[in-house]
């Protein structure tokens, strides 16, 4: 089931002057339960639709529709509000609080999207999300502690803990060695299909694209292949 469209979705810069075009009317839809991969060259737009569906910057022209609303139209507190409740991000660098436990990552997580859950509902929700992504015996760990691919599992963990929609990981496994990020994708392809999760994912790693289930080729600002 589609969740999520692009349509026809534009976007330009003004470099003094000269006004540049990024992306040339790009039109995508992405379904619930599959991971997404957009690939090719710097400077092909892929980043920039990523961001732009992901409520971080707003396209020239064009809709973003998530579950039929139009997010170009919301103000930029309807979209800091769906971002919290309905998305979830991970990037290249885990981002993790220094001095934060795992487990603590997760609570302020949970408490970033208001949620609704009791304090002890949401200890139970932390315990039961860590060993989705058996890291349950380091939630007391600092991340200093932590080997890069363990951060890459907690981001994770903190990108799925309120439930989202919609994951949007940029470039996931680019700060891993081969095996850590085969190990990180099997973990977003399993929690894809799980939890049911609509996933798009820019990558510049070939090797990470056995794990999506589409692949959309990006060049000069247009989809060029799938």
């Amino acid at each position: 089931m589609a969740n999520f469209l692009i349509e026809d979705v534009t976007k330009s810069f003004t470099n003094g002057e000269v006004e540049e075009q990024i992306l040339k009317g790009v039109n995508l839809t992405l379904k619930e339960g599959e991971i997404t991969a957009l690939v090719g060259p710097s400077g092909s737009g892929k980043s920039t639709i990523l961001t732009i569906a992901a409520g971080l910057q707003k396209a020239s022209n064009g809709k973003i529709l998530f579950e039929t609303k139009d997010m170009t139209k919301m103000s930029q507190e309807e979209i800091r509000e769906v971002r919290a409740t309905e998305f979830g991000f991970v990037f290249q660098s885990s981002h993790l609080v220094p001095f934060l436990t795992v487990e603590e990552q997760l609570l302020l997580m949970l408490d970033v999207s208001e949620s609704k859950l009791s304090k002890r509902e949401q200890v139970k929700e932390v315990e039961k999300i860590l060993k989705l992504v058996e890291m349950n015996h380091r939630k007391d760990a600092y991340p200093a502690s932590l080997s890069g691919g363990e951060r890459q599992r907690i981001a994770i963990a903190r990108a799925i803990i309120h439930q989202p929609k919609i994951l949007f990981a940029d470039e996931p496994t680019a700060s891993l060695d081969t095996k850590r990020s085969k190990d990180v994708m099997e973990l977003l392809r399993e929690l894809t299909k799980t939890l049911n999760l609509t996933t798009l994912m820019v990558t510049h790693d070939e090797e990470m694209l056995p794990y999506s289930d589409r692949i959309i080729t990006m060049r000069d600002g247009y989809i060029v292949g799938e």
